[in-house]
C-alpha cells in the first residue's frame, strides 16, 4: 500500500487555495458540418437560421459534449438541427480564431458530409434553407463566410485551406 506524506494544516490550506485560484482558460470545442444533399442537382448545402443569438444563417453545428468524440458530435448536431442522418466524408479544417464566436473563444472542427432526403429545422434552428453556391445568404454568423469560401475553393478547385 502506497503511503502518502502527511500535510500539516498550513500545507493543506495552501494546496486547496492553489486549486481554487488556478484556472485554465481554454477554447471550447465545437463542430460545424457542411452537408451536401447528394440527391439534388448541384449538390446544394444546408444552412440553418439561428433561433438564438448571434442571429443569422449558419452551418449546422454546436458544442462537443464532455466524453463525446467530434465525429459523434457532428452526427448528433446534424440530426438535431436538420433531421438528417449524415455520412461524414472527411474532416475539412479546424478554425480557431479567438474572435470567431462573439460569445466565447471556440475552435471548430469542420466536417464535410453528405445526406439525402428532406431536411427540417429543429433544435436551435429557427428556419432551414437549402442553398446552391450562388444563393448563399449574406448574413452568415461566426466565421462561416470564411469557412464556406474555403469550402467552395476546395469543392471546385481541389485547393485546401492553407495555414
Amino acid at each position: 500500500m502506497l503511503k502518502l506524506p502527511q500535510l500539516d494544516t498550513v500545507g493543506c490550506d495552501l494546496f486547496l487555495w492553489y486549486l481554487t485560484v488556478t484556472t485554465y482558460r481554454n477554447p471550447t470545442p465545437t463542430v460545424d458540418i457542411i452537408i451536401e444533399l447528394i440527391d439534388r442537382p448541384h449538390r446544394p448545402i444546408v444552412l440553418i437560421e439561428r433561433l438564438n443569438p448571434p442571429y443569422g444563417w449558419a452551418l449546422p453545428g454546436g458544442f462537443v459534449d464532455y466524453g463525446e468524440s467530434v465525429e459523434t458530435a457532428a452526427q448528433r448536431e446534424a440530426q438535431e438541427e436538420t433531421g438528417l442522418q449524415v455520412e461524414l466524408i472527411e474532416q475539412f479544417y479546424v478554425y480557431s480564431d479567438p474572435n470567431r464566436d462573439p460569445r466565447q473563444h471556440t475552435l471548430s472542427v469542420v466536417f464535410l458530409a453528405t445526406a439525402t432526403g428532406e431536411p427540417n429545422a429543429g433544435d436551435d434552428a429557427k428556419h432551414l434553407g437549402v442553398f446552391d453556391p450562388w444563393q448563399i445568404p449574406a448574413n452568415l454568423c461566426f466565421d462561416h463566410d470564411r469557412i464556406l469560401l474555403d469550402y467552395w475553393r476546395y469543392r471546385h478547385y481541389g485547393m485546401r485551406p492553407r495555414l
